[in-house]
């Protein structure tokens, strides 16, 4: 079985780095279960295909149905479909596609909620070998419009609420909000050409960009992910984290692969969440960092109830930073399961924090998995001595094919491609972020970076979140401002966060205007958007 695994999924990219991380691939495979020995009947099914579809959602789905037909594949709010069922629907939900024009290189726009339609359009338009567009739920109608235009879809499947923003769309583009019933004439092609996905960034500084994702040619992907996360097959699997971005996106690969049961609900629910993964004997949790906070803001008797029958084995966060108060509560209260991903849209991953590196650096970004080249660079651009700042670039077996927008570029140096954080390693490996390159201010000559100065002052107990960025200053150019979420009760004015701030730090640091918020502007992956934010007028007024 492995010696035909391999075979079947041998490296395509030329060199040997390649053929290394499809071994490395078959390895971490085999630890999680997935090489293991198969009747003959649905091995053929597998290879079938894989041979079909290339390493995609679409494969995993169809094989599956060839692997496991009567296994649930999804378990939504409407109940649950096995990959057998699903894969037979999709097929239909492909001719129906089909049926309208959808074909190679033709967009599929997926405008869903997490349940079983944004994975079944993206399964069907790859059996049609479709370009496929995750778009961001929180899109308003003129950025739809935008989106639309820009990467001229031609199909759209979304869900009913948010017919409001349809008529933004341009005319000719096709709206689907009901799968079910879908169908069309004619058999399906035998062997697709592979599409792309394509991920819009997240919109917090500007308008969404797609970035493309090529086409997977290799397992080596997983087996970074793997070395750190444990993952097992067949085991359910809960992914809160928006099915629409990178996470999500990277959670199903992961699950098709692995065979595992994919338990969603359309709406985050802390409490819900906490019964979920009891109910559904969940696994692994992929989610987003707010999400965890949400859930330990719940009454202490719900928290020392919950998970007293079953709890995950894997809990994975990325999308945005987790705090370093963040993760060691989480873990003293449901043990030491908690993993965290540092990437973004356009290089995937970067990092991976396991349990034990949390326990030894609370907030770290974590290292860099197998197959993985983390660089930090200074102004020279040479690689810094630990300990010492600069800027983070990466190099790993998913490379950003590049923004659909024209002129749109990341940093590169080589085939390093950069991240747009500031962070340096320590004498261990590990990465420790500071913040984004261009939110670096430049306050009466002196740089400061407004993280350090975020987290300082979301540790404080007294505080449940907070943002900092930079503002203009006529007299110094630029001043840090501070916006601060507090704890109910909590008794704080603004001289209370600037004498935190002015304690630990320098005096470049310090918050001129401190604002006091009901909550902080959030995306769907947790990342605050600061665009949104409210303009400072130096509160002080202390609220909780």
């Amino acid at each position: 079985m492995i010696e035909l695994v391999g075979r079947l999924m041998g490296p395509v990219r030329a060199g040997a780095e390649a053929a290394l991380g499809s071994g490395r691939a078959v390895v971490a495979l085999t630890r999680s279960g997935v090489v293991r020995p198969v009747r003959p009947d649905r091995l053929l099914g597998m290879a079938t295909s894989l041979a079909r579809y290339g390493l995609s959602i679409t494969t995993g789905y169809a094989a599956g149905a060839a692997r496991h037909p009567d296994r649930t594949a999804i378990v939504d709010d409407d109940g649950s479909v096995t990959f057998a069922e699903l894969n037979h629907h999709t097929d239909a939900v492909a001719r129906g596609f089909a049926a309208s024009g959808v074909g190679p290189r033709v967009r599929v726009g997926v405008l869903c909620r997490n349940r079983r339609a944004a994975i079944e359009a993206q399964v069907a338009a790859g059996k049609l070998g479709a370009d496929v567009v995750l778009l961001n739920t929180g899109l308003s109608a003129g950025q739809l419009r935008e989106v639309a235009e820009e990467l001229r879809l031609h199909t759209v499947v979304a869900d009913e609420e948010f017919r409001p923003a349809f008529e933004a769309l341009p005319d000719g583009c096709r709206v689907i909000t009901d799968l079910t019933g879908l169908d069309g004439p004619g058999p399906l092609p035998l062997r697709p050409p592979g599409g792309h996905t394509i991920v819009l960034t997240s919109g917090t500084t500007g308008p969404p960009k797609g970035a493309r994702r090529p086409p997977i040619h290799t397992l080596a992907p997983a087996a970074a992910i793997l070395s750190t996360i444990p993952l097992r097959a067949g085991e359910p699997v809960l992914i809160s984290a928006p099915l629409l971005h990178t996470w999500g996106l990277a959670a199903l690969q992961l699950a098709a692969l692995h065979g595992a049961p994919v338990v969603l609900r359309s709406r985050f629910d802390p409490a819900d969440f906490l019964r979920t993964v009891e109910e559904h004997r969940i696994d692994a949790v992929f989610a987003v960092p707010v999400m965890l906070q949400r859930v330990l803001e719940l009454p202490a008797e719900q928290l020392d109830a919950a998970w007293r029958t079953h709890r995950p084995r894997v809990v994975a966060v990325s999308g945005s930073a987790l705090p370093a108060g963040l993760a060691t509560a989480f873990m003293d209260r449901f043990g030491d399961i908690l993993y965290n991903l540092y990437g973004s849209t356009e290089v995937s991953w970067v990092s991976i924090g396991s349990p034990a590196d949390l326990r030894a650096a609370p907030g770290t970004a974590g290292r860099a998995p197998v197959g993985t080249r983390l660089v930090v660079l200074g102004g020279d651009d040479r690689p810094v001595p630990p300990g010492v700042e600069g800027r983070v670039f990466v190099r790993n077996d998913m490379p950003f094919e590049g923004y659909t927008r024209e002129g749109a570029d990341v940093p590169r140096f080589g085939d390093l491609i950069g991240t747009g954080d500031v962070g340096r390693l320590d004498e261990n490996g590990l990465l420790h972020l500071t913040g984004r390159a261009d939110d670096m201010i430049v306050s009466g000559g002196e740089n400061v970076h407004p993280g350090p100065v975020e987290e300082l002052i979301a540790a404080r107990p007294e505080v449940r979140e907070a943002a900092v960025t930079g503002v203009p200053d006529e007299q110094f150019g630029q001043r840090l401002a501070a916006y601060v979420v507090l704890e109910p009760g909590s008794a704080v004015d603004a001289d209370d966060v600037r004498g935190w701030v002015r304690a630990e730090l320098s005096r470049f640091a310090v918050p001129r205007d401190v604002e006091f918020v009901a909550e902080l502007p959030r995306n769907a992956t947790g990342k605050i958007v600061h665009r949104d934010l409210p303009t400072t007028g130096d509160k002080h007024h202390p609220t909780g």
